[in-house]
């Protein structure tokens, strides 16, 4: 496999890998935009700002044989194994064979995401699917409906880890996790952005062991120093995306108390997200969620899993040991502290299920927004319809599933259950959730 190497510049790294090996090992000659660059040079220059106006020329060879002008295109992602679909979408060439020339930008942290996305100098990002709505409604950000939704990347795959001193809590006790919440020596905590799913799964775990919240500190870290800090007593619980906890567990400071599957079995976790300028082009962004999903498809067959985490183990990409990433990605979690394995057994992240894993649904966008209300982080009620009309981008998402080939769910306001409490949420009920202790 090819490390190729990368360049750090403004914060950012730009990602250059050209895993051959995986492309042959999927029937591809090879011969994309990215294996040319990787063939010629070691380093990629930092892309400038496209927005979807500015796509300077280039050309490659189509699966038909065809020759066309690619559009270009930059994505951010964070360092984490759900990034996973935006990622082989540009290792296996299915970007170039939907006519995009994407360029893969590693970003710092969330807000340096948010930002980057706000201001132009990343067109799309594999994104917190909380985010535009905490964005919105001025948790996390300005209060713009800049950030746009256009599918939904991958369901489950977090989890909270507590530190190994803790380990009597277990897994999944609320009972326990209680008594070390309420106690003296109650852990700081940490998540990875305000009103980011992190933040909400941590917060809706917290409400549900009953533990007084309002006691706890509850900061921010970015996913990849969650283990430095949790390996300097900084904190000594967090929740956070893959492969971040298994990390702990390797290390030997922190067990798995809880993945997220066990607190909503499907949950939606991360997002493409992209920005106005980019939204306004439905072409494009309905081209991007095709071979996005074209990538989600092939991520959920068992088979590719060992070979994805091979790859997303690479520097430029999460930059974490390939077996950590791929036990989680594969469904057996070592839980750490002599806890044993869980085996997830097909409920572990999960990236297309035949297309249902990737709708994105108002009722999820309802669902945080109740969130928001019910663990104390907005207080006035929002505009929920006018909200989700203004941030999702469902007719986009229902063009790249039809040139990808994938039905789209009905099912866009139906209930669900939250298995951690095991509470219906209704949307067109969002008042019983918020006031629900």
């Amino acid at each position: 496999m090819d490390r190729r190497a990368f360049l750090r510049i403004g914060g950012f790294v730009v990602a250059t890998p050209c895993v051959a090996s995986l492309l042959a090992a999927c029937g591809s000659d090879g011969d994309t935009t990215s294996a040319a660059a990787a063939a010629a040079t070691d380093t990629k220059p930092a892309a400038t700002t496209t927005g979807v106006a500015d796509s300077a020329a280039a050309t490659t060879a189509t699966t038909t044989g065809a020759r066309r002008e690619l559009r270009k295109v930059n994505l951010g992602f964070i360092a984490l194994t759900d990034a996973a679909s935006v990622i082989m979408a540009k290792e296996l060439g299915y970007f170039e064979e939907y006519g995009i020339d994407a360029t893969i930008l590693k970003q710092a942290s969330w807000p340096a995401l948010r930002d980057a996305l706000l201001n132009g100098d990343i067109d799309g990002a594999h994104a917190l699917y909380s985010m535009p709505f905490s964005v919105a409604t001025g948790i996390g950000g300005p209060g713009t409906t800049d950030l746009k939704i256009a599918m939904i990347l991958n369901n489950n795959g977090q989890a909270i880890t507590l530190s190994s001193k803790y380990s009597e809590v277990g897994y999944g006790d609320l009972a326990k996790a209680k008594e070390l919440l309420d106690s003296d020596d109650a852990p700081e905590l940490a998540m990875t952005f305000p009103g980011g799913t992190h933040d909400l799964w941590l917060r809706y775990w917290l409400k549900a062991t009953g533990a007084d919240a309002s006691k706890l500190a509850i900061n921010p870290i970015p996913p990849p120093q969650m283990v430095q800090n949790m390996e300097v007593g900084n904190v000594r619980g967090y929740c956070v995306g893959e492969p971040w906890n298994a990390v702990a567990v390797t290390k030997g400071i922190g067990f798995t108390h809880l993945a997220t599957q066990d607190l909503w079995l499907n949950h939606p976790e991360k997002a493409l997200v992209v920005n106005a300028a980019t939204a306004s082009d439905t072409e494009l962004v309905s081209d991007m969620v095709a071979a996005v999903l074209k990538a989600s498809a092939w991520l959920d067959e068992p088979a590719n899993r060992a070979a994805a985490a091979d790859t997303l183990g690479l520097e430029a990409y999460v930059n974490a040991p390939p077996d950590d990433i791929r036990g989680r990605l594969t469904g057996v979690y070592d839980l750490g502290a002599e806890l044993g394995e869980k085996d997830f057994a097909g409920d572990q992240m999960q990236f297309h299920r035949g297309g249902l894993t990737n709708f994105p649904r108002a009722s999820y966008g309802y669902w945080a927004l109740a969130q928001f209300q019910r663990l104390g982080l907005l207080a006035e009620t929002p505009d929920y319809e006018q909200l989700c009309s203004e941030i999702l981008l469902q007719d986009a998402y229902r063009v790249g599933a039809e040139k990808f080939g994938v039905a789209v769910p009905d099912d866009d306001m139906t209930p669900f259950e939250v298995k951690l409490d095991g509470v219906t949420f209704d949307p067109a009920d969002v008042a019983t959730e918020v006031a629900r202790p």
